[in-house]
């Protein structure tokens, strides 16, 4: 039996600057109205008329447009038969529309939940999940192994699971296939094909790797438990990662969560299960003593190994504090102690390695435990004075956090997780004011412009005004909740 999801609402707001030139969308600009729950009504719909109209490719997003439209980003420069799958692209957009739907039941928000979840139909590869992009251009599209577009051949059939990518895809389509009752037969058969991939992608040892476009053979993946290496190169080996056991942004702790998530929405224990498989393999590669946390990566011979030319092996003070959280996580949902057992010598550990202000280094070189960088040239170093700008070699702190959260969960007995029931949304203050704001800065075509450039277009692009599907996502979400809001009271 289906079980019906409650989906979460996001708990955060953005408020951006509009263009200079922009119009306020009516009346709703005067302080001295309170904003009605007709005129957030209509601005959420002119809104969502206008991405549908202006800035859609079949029902696809990119995460940046420049204000005129001419130019259009994903992680990287894009034309208009491109769009975006990896976050804040396509799902993200999606998600928004959905929980606008959700709230206000208003058919053409339903329409436009519809039209992007067939626009991940069209781009599912025949390895079940995505890549970053999907193309609709005829010749950029026949390179693609897309399901819907006959068989794979020898075309390009590589799901990604990295920066949440496919998982994002497979969260917001698992969704809307419950909020429609499982009753599109297009969207229900394209999570389940992607959900079943995914579990004939993992590991014998339970884990995922970033890239996969077939399942693996499980005799070349022996189940073992992490150790160092007796040396490894200081020098980038530019080796193939892609099969690599990986946390690298979260690609396993994302994937678990997708699991359990498909396990509610499906009442399918195969998906549950999965998910524990991943977290025995979280136990069997937390590294031994001196250095009791995870590293990015590890090879077939479950030892930390190079991905990219700045990701040396090492253990990682960024993805260990996201697998503490999985762990937390994992034992909330099955009440199996096991889990919790690495936590305290993984803290205590990632305390003793903290920098002098609080921070955590990326990486630790194996054993020795020294914080290691890279300089602007990609040269390996124990200096954190000439660090490349586009990645995060220092990282935050939340192990305060995460350990008072092991505390409460040792402290009370344990207790199966309860669905959560939508609850009506109240009218605050804060609320009322984020959403007068977003109504403010909608300007007369539906658009919120903002004041920024565009990263992948050069110094000489004029663009100084853009449109984010980030913050689209977030006003849309605003919108919603005032009006579910006001109708409440």
């Amino acid at each position: 039996m289906h079980t019906r999801f409650a989906l979460i609402a996001l708990s955060f707001v953005c408020l951006v600057d509009s263009t200079p030139n922009a119009t306020a969308l009516d009346a709703s600009s005067d302080q001295s109205n309170p904003l009605s729950l007709v005129q957030a009504e209509r601005s959420l719909q002119k809104a969502v008329t206008f991405l549908r109209g202006k800035l859609s490719t079949d029902g696809g997003y990119v995460w940046l447009y420049s204000d005129d439209l001419s130019r259009r980003e994903g992680e990287g420069k894009v034309g208009s038969t491109t769009v975006w799958v990896q976050p804040p692209g396509t799902p993200a957009v999606g998600e928004a529309l959905l929980l606008a739907y959700e709230r206000t039941r208003q058919s053409y928000l339903a329409d436009a939940v519809k039209e992007t979840a067939m626009c991940l139909v069209r781009g599912q590869l025949h390895s079940g999940g995505w890549d970053y992009r999907i193309e609709f251009a005829p010749k950029e599209r026949s390179r693609y192994a897309y399901r819907v577009d006959g068989p794979a051949d020898k075309k390009r059939n590589v799901t990604t699971l990295d920066d949440n990518t496919s998982q994002a895809a497979i969260r917001f389509l698992m969704r809307a296939d419950a909020t429609f009752q499982f009753k599109n037969e297009s969207i229900h058969e394209a999570a389940a094909y992607a959900l079943s991939h995914l579990v004939d992608a993992q590991y014998p040892n339970g884990a995922w790797p970033q890239r996969f476009d077939r399942p693996p053979e499980a005799a070349e993946y022996p189940v073992l438990k992490a150790s160092y290496p007796e040396s490894w190169s200081r020098e980038f080996p530019k080796s193939d990662y892609k099969e690599y056991y990986t946390y690298n942004d979260n690609t396993i702790v994302d994937t678990i969560e997708l699991m359990f998530e498909a396990a509610e929405i499906y009442d399918e224990h195969r998906y549950f299960e999965s998910a524990v498989r991943a977290g025995r393999f979280i136990l069997l590669s937390q590294m031994p003593d001196p250095q009791p946390a995870w590293a990015q990566q590890y090879n077939a011979k479950m030892q930390p190994a190079w991905a990219r030319k700045f990701e040396p092996p090492a253990i990682t003070g960024g993805e260990s504090q996201k697998v503490l959280q999985a762990l937390l996580e994992i034992y909330r949902h099955t009440g199996d102690k096991t889990f919790l057992d690495p936590i305290p010598q993984a803290i205590a550990y990632l305390k003793r390695s903290q920098l002098a202000d609080g921070r955590l280094a990326r990486f630790y070189e194996l054993r020795t435990n020294n914080p290691l960088f890279f300089t602007m040239d990609y040269q390996l170093t124990y200096g954190s004075d000439d660090m490349p700008t586009h990645y995060a070699f220092i990282v935050g702190s939340n192990l305060e956090r995460i350990e008072k959260q092991y505390q409460r969960t040792i402290g009370e007995p344990w207790k199966p997780i309860q669905r959560k029931l939508s609850q009506p949304f109240r009218m605050t203050p804060t609320l009322t004011s984020d959403a007068e704001q977003v109504v403010q800065r909608l300007d007369l075509r539906g658009a919120w412009s903002e004041t920024a450039r565009l990263k992948y277009h050069g110094e000489d692009d004029p663009t100084r005004n853009v449109l984010s599907m980030r913050t689209l996502a977030k006003n849309i979400e605003v919108l919603s909740r005032y009006i579910a809001a006001a109708k409440a009271e």
